[in-house]
């Protein structure tokens, strides 16, 4: 161990010991409740998850506004975390508070108390829940969410966690806070079978099993931006996870799937999904495209709206995916998604499409496993019909997301933007 690794270690000890103890907790909690108003009819406030380079967290961020049938106020970490789409962007204003979920001391306070305010015009609270409710990538800021559905549920506030995955190796002091949640009055949206068992096996209260709430979005965007508009046909999308890249080498492991899809005429599109240092989709994504060379190959090096996300999806042949996300917005398109597993997420999202084999376990060693899996997805003639059939079940089940909130699913309209949040695609 590094000798200037000891104290930030230490720090970390202590933190999840004094987390554990569930002071900090009750602090919250005690804040909260001093400072929140009653509920109010002006607008829907939503906790949204971190974005900052993630496409799934603002695709999940504009389902939620799209179906809103009243403003909604945003909280975010930072101001810049999200850039919402013309269609969207009159409909919804950001507060960013950036101590409130990661931070300490007056600060911290100070943000919670800014939260109470926003509350005093809520009608009502939805805390976006994905994969960060059940600690196990972070456990503060996972407590201190469902600490904020159990108060404004306490409070009488409508109160709901959108569409989440719950891990079987969620820690002691996430499982109570979301029992806490739930016996509260919040509702609590599990986003595939096996997460809702989960949560239903913690003796949790307030469980509904229904589907991720990007399933509830149809807006597709007309055109392609114009670095992809003349794309080759047929194509496939491929996404190398920066994640899944701490432990496997995507280059070594795709080599194999590239020359497969050559050889079938199929262009290969190298599409990152989240873009950010923590976890860059790009930097794998170039690793492959450095391992088979550029020849019949794009690489996609900006972050696409959610919206071109779909557009590109639609029209591919197949995608192969590290990010649950983008498998969402594919399968709602209609077209096969086989999928990088890891948490439990996504063989809960195949169960709903009764197609388990579009799972491949993210390992040394994968690209057999998902090359015999592209080669017989590619090989039936039924399998569009299939993904279609699953969607619909999917689609009907994500609306519990937001039937509370008014507007029963986003109109099928354009993202005028142009397409692009930032950046290029390179050939």
């Amino acid at each position: 161990m590094r000798v200037r690794n000891i104290p930030r270690r230490a720090r970390r000890v202590w933190s999840g010991l004094l987390q554990r103890s569930g002071l900090p907790t009750r602090r919250f909690a005690r804040t909260l409740r001093t400072a929140a108003g009653r509920p109010g009819d002006r607008a829907h406030l939503l906790v949204a998850a971190p974005g900052a380079g993630n496409i799934g967290d603002q695709a999940m961020l504009e389902a939620f506004v799209a179906a809103a049938d009243r403003p909604v106020t945003i909280v975010t970490r930072h101001d810049d975390d999200f850039v919402l789409p013309p269609d969207l962007a009159p409909r919804a204003r950001t507060v960013a508070l950036p101590n409130l979920l990661y931070g300490d001391g007056v600060q911290h306070r100070g943000d919670v108390r800014a939260l109470g305010g926003l509350l005093g015009e809520a009608a009502t609270v939805s805390i976006i829940g994905a994969d960060i409710m059940d600690g196990v990538y972070s456990l503060r800021p996972s407590v201190r969410r469902s600490t904020i559905a159990a108060v404004t549920a306490e409070l009488g506030f409508d109160t709901t966690v959108i569409g989440f995955s719950w891990s079987p190796a969620a820690p002691a002091p996430a499982r109570e806070a979301l029992r806490r949640a739930g016996a509260a009055g919040a509702r609590l949206l599990l986003r595939d079978p096996a997460s809702a068992a989960r949560v239903r096996d913690l003796g949790a209260a307030g469980v509904h099993e229904t589907a991720d709430i990007v399933f509830t979005d149809e807006r597709v965007a007309v055109d392609l931006p114009p670095e992809l508009a003349a794309l080759p046909r047929p194509y496939a999308l491929v996404n190398a996870s920066g994640l899944i890249a701490r432990t496997v080498d995507h280059g070594v492991e795709y080599a194999g799937l590239v020359a497969d899809l050559r050889a079938r005429g199929i262009h290969v599109v190298l599409l990152p999904h989240v873009l950010r240092d923590s976890a860059d989709d790009r930097a794998a994504c170039r690793t492959v495209r450095d391992a088979v060379g550029a020849d019949g190959v794009t690489l996609v090096e900006g972050m696409l709206s959610p919206s071109v996300i779909r557009r590109l999806a639609g029209e591919a042949e197949i995608v192969v995916t590290g990010r649950m996300h983008l498998a969402v917005m594919s399968l709602a398109q209609g077209v096969p998604a086989v999928t990088l597993a890891s948490q439990g997420k996504v063989e809960g999202l195949m169960r709903l499409f009764d197609w388990p084999q579009l799972c491949v376990a993210p390992r040394p060693g994968m690209s057999a496993d998902i090359r015999a899996v592209v080669a017989d997805v590619l090989s039936d003639a039924g399998s569009r019909e299939r993904v279609r059939l699953g969607t619909e079940r999917a689609r009907e089940r994500a609306r519990v997301n937001i039937d509370r909130i008014g507007a029963g699913g986003g109109a099928v309209r354009a993202d005028s933007s142009g397409g692009s949040i930032d950046g290029r695609a390179t050939t």
